[in-house]
């Protein structure tokens, strides 16, 4: 049986997206977003139909199979000292791939490593990369397979320790058997924030592409020395109003960047089992990344 056409963000009134996006960082908890849903939908059961409409399906949207023949996965440990000491993720590999690989560390949302990111890590590898999709939610038990329960449960994170974490995730894989010693990173919403940290944080990092996340601290950017794709939503007041300082802060530096910012775009658009998924906006983003790291970590790039 064929599975009715899921709703877009086009089907949805601004204020109730905008109330989602609240609710998915924390600002409101379910009660709040469903006591401001109410005046868009028939009582207490139509608001919470609304929410039921905006939550990710998983299995749905998922492009990749875990057991995909072509790839080779496994969840590989690493220590952290200045970080929770000891850290996890998700490590996909191409299966038949004999000739060392780029590698691309793969951030995720503010709900640790659900199945969507895990899905985005395989659909990495697919293209010949080495990817690793650290769980910043492992010191806490890992994501718990409930995106209410994982966003409590991110909320209970000392944050410079998962910073420091992904750092050494980041440091790890400069190393990583099987890969050329090149490395991209690519983040998510927080995983873009910690994209652009970690930019300033390794300069020899040779590309980032944070998707709709928080900007660096400006006085870190002439530290950068990858080459960034700076994604954003056009839809997105609470991300965006950082953008023109830093975009001033990148020039000044003299960093290399660009900006893809589709039109009509919600925060959260490359992301597929949500109706904020823009299919057309999230190809056009997936191949420009793509793009960026073909160019920056398969060779070594002109200009180092």
């Amino acid at each position: 049986m064929s599975r009715p056409p899921r709703a877009t963000a086009r089907d949805f009134d601004p204020e109730v997206l905008r109330l989602f996006d609240r609710y998915v960082h924390g600002q409101i908890d379910r009660r709040g977003f469903l006591s401001g849903a109410a005046r868009f939908a028939t009582g207490a059961a139509g608001a919470a139909g609304l929410l039921a409409a905006l939550a990710p399906r998983f299995a749905e949207a998922r492009q990749v199979a875990p057991d995909d023949p072509r790839l080779s996965t496994e969840w590989l440990e690493f220590d952290s000292p200045d970080g929770y000491g000891r850290g996890r993720g998700y490590l996909v590999r191409p299966a038949d791939r004999r000739e060392p690989a780029p590698v691309v560390l793969v951030v995720h949302e503010n709900r640790g490593l659900n199945p969507h990111i895990e899905d985005v890590a395989r659909r990495f590898a697919l293209e010949g990369y080495i990817a690793f999709a650290p769980d910043a939610l492992f010191p806490l038990g890992g994501y718990p397979g409930d995106e209410d329960a994982a966003r409590a449960l991110f909320g209970q994170l000392e944050q410079p320790k998962s910073r420091a974490d992904f750092l050494a995730a980041a440091r790890l894989l400069r190393t990583l058997d099987g890969g050329n010693g090149r490395l991209g990173v690519v983040g998510f919403c927080y995983g873009g924030g910690i994209a652009n940290l970690l930019a300033t944080q390794l300069p020899d990092l040779d590309a980032a592409a944070p998707f709709y996340g928080p900007a660096a601290p400006l006085a870190d950017v002439p530290r950068i020395g990858a080459e960034l794709l700076v994604v954003l939503a056009d839809n997105d007041a609470r991300i965006n109003v950082d953008w023109p300082d830093y975009a001033r802060a990148l020039r000044d530096a003299g960093v290399r960047h660009a900006l893809l910012q589709p039109a009509g775009t919600e925060h959260g658009f490359h992301n597929d089992t949500t109706p904020r998924y823009d299919a057309d906006a999230a190809q056009d983003a997936w191949r420009s990344t793509l793009d960026l790291f073909d160019r920056r970590l398969r060779t070594p790039a002109t200009g180092d």
